[in-house]
């Protein structure tokens, strides 16, 4: 059974949020987060969220490394490390009555100041992507910033809204597709209405950084282009949670499971496990996936991996949500790999507010140690679904909350957040 521990306690409460950033410094020691003192409303535009990040050698101790007033629940201010960088992190903030992005030196603490919010950066950390958050926040305050009026509201597919690409060193930046623009390409969703307003929100880079996604929303449909723009492509509709399998396909959840797509208009998915619906990422090896569960019917979430080629299911363990969690401010798990694949950091209520917590799992991925495992399970999620390929029968052995051991770690609860040079290291 994996090992689980906080790292990070009251009475504040913490979460890092959506599952494709990079959360981990390159050597998998510092792990970002954000903290707040409120829960189970929107934010407003007062409201300021605290940036940190968890020292996981010395005590799970918390380093303070700034502040935002552009966050949602869901994607927090898209805090992240830049790709390749051991060095400088970036998140949302809003200043001047303009949202903006923050570019930290977490060695030095020199600040640099970008034009534009980002959302998905680049394999190499050269471009971030960026999309309109005062539009979003008008359909899904879970996801947009409060603070900004959209400027394009009564526009149904503006032109000045969409995906624009900035250089992460310079702040330059260009819309690359405009709602117009995406609104164009056919073909359109069935249930589209002819002057409705749209929105665009989720990009996300290839693997090789040549082409991106992104949902266009309400009437959902995923997109790809190149990263100028061009080569608009309509994959599929009804697009949930994403991610790239490799430069030329995507796994993407929709109609009851995770199916696999070429990136080509219209592409045909391939059923890869009939499940209910998470948050995807793949391992390096692209043979497993780890992914997770909404609440059930009691309320609890599920971490688990899934070996694609054999449809096995490995367990992690299962968390209850209390009710309050719901709607906007909902704790999704949002399971998180380590750079070294052998840990996994999600968010979670299930112990009194929302905290952030390390699982160990190794032996349990891409190196555990043959099929002999204690604690893989097979068995098929959802009743009435499509059975997937070479699928075996089986049910999964019950992981409860409460059994998942708990190391004590001293977080806020335990060492103080002493600070030492500009932001803590030491």
């Amino acid at each position: 059974m994996p090992v689980v521990r906080p790292i990070t306690r009251g009475p504040h409460y913490h979460w890092f949020g959506y599952y494709d950033k990079l959360q981990f410094d390159p050597s998998g020691r510092f792990v970002l987060g954000m903290r707040v003192d409120f829960e189970n409303r929107n934010p407003t535009p007062e409201d300021t969220v605290r940036v940190g990040m968890v020292d996981l050698e010395d005590g799970d101790r918390w380093i303070e490394l700034g502040e935002s007033r552009a966050w949602g629940w869901q994607q927090g201010c898209h805090l992240q490390w830049r790709p390749g960088s051991d060095r400088e992190v970036i998140w949302n903030d809003r200043v001047g009555g303009v949202f903006v992005a923050i570019v930290l030196d977490v060695k030095t603490g020199r600040r640099r100041l970008l034009p534009r919010p980002v959302d998905n950066l680049s394999p190499d950390g050269r471009w971030a992507l960026g999309v309109d958050f005062a539009r979003i926040h008008g359909f899904r305050a879970g996801y947009g910033y409060a603070g900004v009026a959209d400027p394009n509201h009564d526009a149904a597919v503006p032109e000045a809204s969409g995906v624009y690409r900035m250089d992460l060193d310079t702040g330059e930046t260009h819309v690359v597709v405009s709602l117009a623009q995406a609104a164009a390409v056919g073909p359109q969703h069935p249930s589209v209405v002819a002057g409705a307003r749209r929105y665009i929100n989720h990009v996300q880079w290839s693997p090789d950084g040549r082409r991106f996604l992104f949902l266009e929303r309400p009437a959902t449909r995923l997109l790809t282009a190149a990263g100028d723009g061009s080569d608009l492509r309509v994959v599929m509709f009804d697009a949930s949670h994403y991610a790239w399998r490799d430069s030329r396909s995507l796994c993407v959840w929709t109609g009851g499971g995770y199916r696999l797509y070429a990136d080509a208009p219209l592409a045909e998915g391939e059923l890869l496990w009939a499940s209910v619906n998470g948050h995807q990422t793949y391992f390096a090896d692209r043979d497993w996936l780890l992914t997770d569960t909404y609440p059930d019917a009691q309320r609890m979430q599920t971490i688990y991996l899934l070996h694609l080629p054999t449809a096995r299911r490995v367990d992690l363990g299962h968390f209850h949500s209390p009710p309050d969690y719901r709607g906007d401010w909902r704790a999704d798990l949002h399971p998180r790999l380590s750079p070294d694949e052998r840990s996994v950091c999600f968010d979670s209520p299930h112990a009194g507010g929302r905290q952030m917590y390390l699982m160990d799992i190794r032996g349990l991925g891409p190196n555990s140690p043959g099929d002999a495992q204690e604690n893989v399970s097979v068995r098929r999620s959802g009743a009435g679904r499509p059975r997937p390929r070479r699928h075996p029968g089986g049910r999964a052995p019950s992981i409860p909350a409460a059994d998942v051991r708990d190391e004590a770690g001293s977080g806020e609860g335990g060492r103080s957040s002493r600070q030492s040079s500009p932001i803590g290291f030491r």
